[in-house]
């Protein structure tokens, strides 16, 4: 019966990280294209490089790997829940 309560909060982490993971993104995004004039030269310089690709496919390795675990964890949570509400 401890380790329900102690699990009981862990029901819909999955979605509150999510939900944050999905604020601070947009965050992110809106605070990035606010300031156009001093970035400029910094997204040219990338865009005449190409390492423009390189950046956006390691940021969305990085989102779709924390993502994937994101999911592997709350399956997991949920078949620890699962055993626990079958051992009462």
């Amino acid at each position: 019966m401890k380790m329900n309560k102690l699990l009981n909060p862990l029901k819909g982490t999955f979605k509150r990280i999510l939900t944050l993971a999905i604020f601070l993104f947009t965050a992110i995004a809106a605070n990035a294209s606010g300031n156009e004039a001093s970035k400029n030269d910094l997204v040219d310089s990338l865009y005449t490089s190409g390492k423009i690709y390189v950046v956006v496919t390691i940021l969305s390795i990085i989102f779709i790997g924390f993502i994937i675990y994101l999911i592997m964890l709350d399956r997991k949570v949920g078949k620890v829940e699962k055993m626990m509400e079958g051992k009462k």
